[in-house]
């Protein structure tokens, strides 16, 4: 996940250096929310992931 978050950030970043403005915040605003996402799942991965000896 954290891939697509990295290509859409910088699909993002290329848009917005071409002047693409409306695909440059499409592409932004989908890497947001993936890096939600990914964060979310890391906390959750460190409480329920730990072992119970």
């Amino acid at each position: 996940m954290l891939r697509w978050f990295l290509a859409f950030l910088i699909l993002a970043m290329l848009a917005s250096l071409f002047g693409f403005g409306g695909a440059a915040s499409g592409f932004a605003s989908i890497a947001k929310v993936l890096l939600f996402i990914f964060v979310v799942l890391l906390v959750a991965s460190f409480f329920f992931g730990r072992s119970r000896g």
